[in-house]
């Protein structure tokens, strides 16, 4: 199955190809971790703390900086459609959705966490694409836990352990 993660910097980024690379790799690792059986689409646009705290307070009316937050295009549970899904005539690919990560606060968890950006980059992609499959670390405890399993497997099959710089 041929999945398209594109992913656009509205910010600098240091070592800009690696997370880059890191980004596409972790959101493929998670699509084919799920086993999802179409050609997806996930957009990824970086930004700062501002960019961020502007969209996190008009799409949830939270006025607050958070580290990423994600737009899915289709109602998911726990990786199962929910709707039928529509594929763009174009490209035949079905869209999932809108990543929005924030880099600045990327880079100061990664800091507070001992670990390098790229990798704590991995692992905001992991968690957002997870949410535009439906998983939700918010809806009750089994799901959070179901959430968090999911995360390690990929990350894990990624080699970005909580240890891995």
């Amino acid at each position: 199955m041929e999945h398209r993660i594109r992913v656009t910097a509205e910010v600098p980024l240091e070592q800009e190809d690696e997370v880059r690379a890191l980004i596409e790799r972790c959101a493929l690792g998670t699509l084919v971790r799920e086993q999802v059986p179409f050609a997806a689409f996930v957009d990824v646009t970086i930004v700062d703390d501002a960019s961020i705290r502007a969209l996190n307070a008009e799409y949830r009316g939270k006025d607050a900086v958070t580290d990423v937050l994600s737009f899915p295009m289709f109602e998911f549970y726990n990786g199962q459609a929910q709707e039928p899904l529509e594929p763009d005539p174009a490209s035949g690919e079905i869209m999932l959705g809108d990543m929005v990560l924030n880099y600045e606060r990327a880079c100061q968890q990664a800091q507070s966490f001992g670990h390098s950006a790229a990798r704590e980059c991995g692992f905001l992609t992991v968690h957002s694409v997870l949410h535009l499959l439906g998983f939700d670390h918010e809806r009750d405890e089994s799901d959070r836990v179901r959430m968090r399993e999911e995360e390690e497997a990929i990350l894990a099959a990624q080699g970005l352990t909580r240890t891995s710089v």
